[in-house]
């Protein structure tokens, strides 16, 4: 396991294209397979419209859907959601799901959920089924604990490019937000991965960017105070979208005493009604940013402000339920018609030039992303190569800085560390204690400020039995004695049993991260 250890690197970026490669092919299925439910649910209501007999009908349908959403999170309760805090918790070893059952039963959940007409989008999906295509190559290369959760990061960053065309924000967020990392031992893994499953999402579905807006001018500095105000906006709206979405949870918890089936259905029946009233909103809203921005100019503010209601309120219902799917692509969805709402209201109040809404909508997903997620650099990059322009960079970072700073002050934690907190918690789950034969190696990177940094290795107070294998400082590797004063940036890499993970992971957390002191 050591020897194998110091030529991980290497061996990572080749493993990397390979987990891209299976990773990519899951996450276009999905994408693929979604695809084809929005054509079923937008032919089935053109068909049922005007036919009380065939409205009744579908709303059969609807409840049959249902409860075969219902039966799909029995089977693998891992399924629920949009599978990245499941993802986050396997990586900090709480769970261990199995691969090829969630990677079943995401597929067909997203499927009925879409068909269905649920506000859910695919990309959080999408990232849970490349990571578990990226445990599936582990486990049959057999390979131990520490390399299997970098695999997992690569499968995580594969998913999400393969399932936006967004190679660099696929690597981003793997860094950002699952692996939470920026060692250039998973940057490179991840960035073969990224690319491999980007290459095959391009062969298959174009390489022409998710959105097609036209943006022919940048906004000048001096309209930079609208970008500001926009920022602060979105930071407060991020701020109310996360506590609404953990309260939509709460409520469907409180009414815990109905069976599963009838809660799974609420959505569901709720899809039925808006089918008809407000079709618009259903599924993971990409004909909404369509009708957004077109040739024949954006719709009235009060057409835009129904429609954000609509689609927020529908989306909390959604989610709430537990139904397989995500966040991701709706906040983008609701960030989009921010921008278009205030675009609109700042050409007619203080007579913005109409040609840069486009850019406020493009900035206010950003600035969303960057509130609610809390990984600005991930939503500054994703919305750029959404959009096939990196030349409106500083306006994006500008008001995603904003955004963040707001939610950081109003102490809103960031969306995912919730519900990963929601569902360590529900499941009442600690670190499994594994065999005591049984290694595994864990890296961590000294943080400045932390206890660890300046302190002996003989001081951190490691379990007994524990191997430091090594201490990489740069790019040089240290001789691990006792007496080596550790130092920020410092990547410290040690080899435990199994059954002192628990023990391990609270020495690192406590002494080695500067947050948590």
């Amino acid at each position: 396991m050591v020897s194998r250890y110091r030529s991980l690197r290497t061996q990572l970026v080749i493993e990397g294209l390979l987990v891209g490669v299976f990773a990519g092919l899951v996450s276009v299925l999905y994408r693929y397979v979604l695809a084809k439910a929005d054509d079923i649910r937008n032919a089935a209501l053109a068909f049922c419209s005007g036919s009380p007999l065939r409205v009744a009908g579908w709303f059969a349908v609807l409840i049959a859907l249902s409860l075969l959403v219902t039966l799909l999170l029995k089977w693998e309760p891992m399924i629920s959601g949009s599978g990245i805090p499941q993802v986050e918790a396997e990586i900090a070893g709480y769970l261990r799901p199995n691969w090829y059952r969630v990677i079943a039963g995401k597929v067909i959940g997203g499927f009925l959920c879409i068909v269905g007409g649920l506000s859910l989008g695919r990309e959080g999906p999408s990232i849970q089924l490349g990571a578990m295509a990226g445990k599936g190559v582990s486990k049959r290369l057999r390979r131990f604990r520490l390399e299997e959760h970098f695999l997992i990061t690569c499968g995580a960053s594969a998913g999400l490019s393969a399932a936006f065309n967004a190679p660099l924000a696929g690597v981003m967020f793997a860094l950002e937000e699952v692996h939470k990392n920026f060692s250039a031992m998973v940057l490179l893994s991840c960035m073969a991965a990224s690319l491999v499953a980007n290459y095959i999402s391009s062969g298959i579905f174009g390489m022409q960017p998710v959105f097609s807006f036209t943006i022919s001018n940048m906004i000048p500095l001096g309209g930079y105070v609208y970008i500001v105000v926009l920022g602060l906006i979105c930071g407060v709206l991020g701020v109310f979208y996360n506590k609404v979405l953990l309260m939509s949870q709460t409520a469907y918890k409180k009414i815990g005493f109905l069976p599963q089936a009838v809660r799974i259905m609420i959505p569901f029946l709720c899809a039925g009604v808006l089918g008809f009233v407000m079709p618009e909103v259903l599924g993971g809203g990409h004909n909404m940013i369509a009708a957004l921005y077109n040739e024949n100019g954006n719709p009235a503010l009060g057409a835009i402000l129904i429609l954000l209601a609509g689609k927020f309120l529908y989306s909390m219902i959604s989610f709430g339920s537990g139904a397989p799917g995500g966040i991701f692509f709706p906040l983008l969805v609701l960030g989009a018609y921010i921008g278009g709402a205030y675009g609109t209201a700042v050409v007619d109040l203080f007579g913005f030039d109409r040609s840069f809404v486009s850019n406020l909508i493009i900035i206010a997903m950003a600035a969303l992303f960057s509130a609610i997620v809390r990984a600005p650099v991930t939503g500054i990059v994703l919305i750029s190569e959404m959009t096939g322009s990196f030349s409106h960079l500083m306006s994006l970072a500008t008001a995603s800085l904003v955004a963040y700073l707001v939610a950081e002050l109003l102490r809103s934690k960031p969306v995912y560390e919730s519900l990963t907190e929601r569902l360590l918690a529900g499941r009442n789950v600690t670190i499994a204690k594994g065999e005591p034969k049984k290694k595994s190696i864990i890296t961590s990177m000294i943080e400045e400020g932390s206890e660890a940094d300046g302190c002996t290795i003989s001081e951190l107070g490691l379990p007994e039995d524990t191997l430091v294998v090594s201490v990489t400082r740069g790019a040089e590797e240290l001789m691990p004695r006792g007496q080596l004063k550790l130092k920020a940036g410092d990547t410290l890499a040690t080899m435990v049993s199994e059954r002192d993970l628990a023990a391990m992971e609270s020495v690192l957390k406590h002494k080695v991260s500067f947050e948590a002191e």
